[in-house]
């Protein structure tokens, strides 16, 4: 017996990235000029600088667009035992995740881009197990 269903895997994996992503936009959109300010203090010394708000508004897109297919995705998986829109949100989340890893990688925050590291193998796995 499952608390789930069947996919309880698939499940738990997409509704971590559900819940990441939701806190994500709710956080950037709550407090906008705390983020612009917070992403320009940390990209000061990189390219990025200028443009903070076009990347923020960038990122935000992309993390609402993956919302949104985890969260279709995760209906059809549940209802319907499909994978397909919940593979295609994982792979957004994907792309999602190596901007932020380009983003670190400029900001030379190591720490920062580790971290990512870690959110992009849970994603990788996600992929692979509804492949």
């Amino acid at each position: 017996m499952s608390l789930f269903n069947s996919h309880s895997v698939e499940i738990l994996i997409l509704l971590f990235f559900i819940i990441t992503y939701f806190m994500s936009v709710i956080e950037k959109l709550g407090d906008w000029k705390g983020s612009v300010l917070y992403y320009s203090n940390h990209f000061k010394k990189t390219v990025l600088q200028k443009i903070i708000p076009l990347l923020l508004l960038n990122i935000i897109i992309f993390e609402i667009v993956t919302l949104f297919l985890l969260l279709i995705g995760l209906y059809f998986l549940v209802e319907e035992s499909s994978f397909i829109i919940a593979k295609i949100g994982m792979e957004v989340s994907a792309i999602t995740l190596l901007q932020f890893l380009v983003g670190q990688r400029l900001a030379k925050d190591y720490q920062g881009a580790m971290n990512v590291t870690i959110y992009f193998i849970l994603n990788i796995i996600g992929i692979y197990i509804l492949s």
